[in-house]
């Protein structure tokens, strides 16, 4: 069974284990207060909704039984030094963006009078057959701000006292942003 938490992205550090050092991003976790339980007898499935952080976001989770109205979950319970999890979180937003850094286009060439073309996408269809242009053809437009999950996150460090993890490699989103971390297996380093 997985365990879900919520926190916020703090911003990448490093940690050193003898010699070799490690890149990891420090998250903060959110303390969680039940708002609502839901049951297969009344609605048809088991879960539970809470709130947390200051906006008081509200999101159902699928948690341990015997939990009621204002309860509140600590993290730090569910969390342990070598824990798997994967996080979920909103990238970055790059805003409208050419083909070049959307889609890794090479541009066209930077000699023989292309003064106005060096990053231009080039044709983008056939001729009179299909006479159209295909749909999903890579051209500019909006980048970023898309839902990324990563998997099999390993738990490097955990500060109970402030409740922070500190995770193994980049996580997506900028400082601030909201992460769901899914605790799937629980282990030791």
């Amino acid at each position: 069974m997985t365990s879900t938490i919520f926190g916020r992205k703090i911003g990448m550090t490093e940690l050193y284990r003898g010699n070799t050092r490690l890149p990891v991003t420090e998250i903060s976790l959110l303390p969680m207060t039940v708002t609502q339980v839901k049951s297969t007898d009344k609605d048809g499935y088991s879960a539970i909704q809470v709130a947390f952080g200051p906006k008081k976001h509200r999101q159902e989770i699928t948690f341990a039984d015997g939990l009621t109205v204002g309860n509140t979950i600590n993290p730090s319970d569910v969390v342990t030094v070598g824990s798997v999890c994967t996080i979920r979180g909103t990238s970055k937003g790059k805003g409208y963006t050419g083909v070049v850094k959307r889609w890794n286009f090479a541009g066209g060439p930077r000699t023989h009078g292309q003064s106005d073309r060096l990053r231009a996408p080039g044709s983008i269809g056939q001729g009179t057959t299909p006479g159209r242009v295909h749909k999903g053809k890579h051209m500019a437009g909006r980048m970023g701000s898309d839902t990324v999950t990563l998997k099999a996150v390993t738990i490097i460090k955990h500060d109970t006292e402030h409740n922070r993890v500190w995770v193994m490699g980049p996580v997506p989103g900028s400082r601030h942003s909201l992460l769901r971390l899914d605790i799937t297996t629980k282990a030791s380093l």
